[in-house]
């Protein structure tokens, strides 16, 4: 059957005459017809099925991509700075060396001691008390407190705090209380103070 004839017997058909019932009675160019619009809805279902998963696919490797890339770039930029970051980490390594110098050793706590000592007594101070308090271990140092008390000018106690607070050996102060020797009041003061230094707790979170 050429097209036209195919043409031509579908202009003659008429669908109200076609039986539902029966399509095996229906003319070759309506049957013609139908398998083609079967076989086109099939394929067209079939591709639309496969494509959308085949979507969904290719979304899914795009983001894995985009990861894929972050990452790279991510590795890429440390390595590129690899040498910086150890040259970083070896001045932290340095720099905490000569931080661990400043923290005296037990047998370097009494000097310690005399230096405090020696200066409040050049900072024309009297001492009334300067005592070792119980240690106080934290998980990488321990805490070596100090109770100290003297008496002297306003001036005198500014130089001491000073001068302590620039010993070579880490000490810190904590809570000052400053108040007139005499209750009439008057220029000499009695200050009471917490000094800190600290050693190293090689023991760490075991101590």
């Amino acid at each position: 059957m050429s097209l036209s004839e195919w043409f031509e017997g579908l202009r003659k058909i008429d669908i109200n005459d076609l039986d539902t019932s029966n399509m095996g009675a229906w003319p070759p160019a309506i049957k013609c017809l139908v398998a083609a619009l079967l076989v086109f809805l099939v394929v067209a279902f079939g591709y639309n099925f496969s494509t959308r998963d085949l979507v969904s696919q290719l979304d899914l490797k795009r983001e894995e991509e985009s990861t894929l890339k972050e990452q790279f770039a991510s590795k890429a930029r440390m390595a590129a700075n690899l040498d910086l970051y150890t040259r970083q980490l070896k001045e932290m390594e340095n720099t905490f060396v000569v931080l661990l110098r400043q923290l005296p050793s037990d047998t370097e706590v009494p000097g310690l001691l005399e230096d405090i000592t020696r200066t409040g007594l050049g900072s024309g101070l009297e001492f009334e008390e300067i005592k070792l308090l119980p240690e106080v271990a934290q998980p990488f140092y321990i805490e070596l407190p100090i109770q100290i008390t003297v008496t002297g000018d306003y001036h005198d106690l500014a130089t001491f705090v000073s001068g302590v607070a620039g010993l070579p050996r880490i000490v810190t102060l904590h809570d000052f209380d400053l108040a007139p020797v005499s209750p009439e009041g008057g220029p000499k003061l009695r200050l009471t103070i917490l000094a800190k230094t600290y050693r190293y707790n090689d023991k760490g979170q075991h101590q």
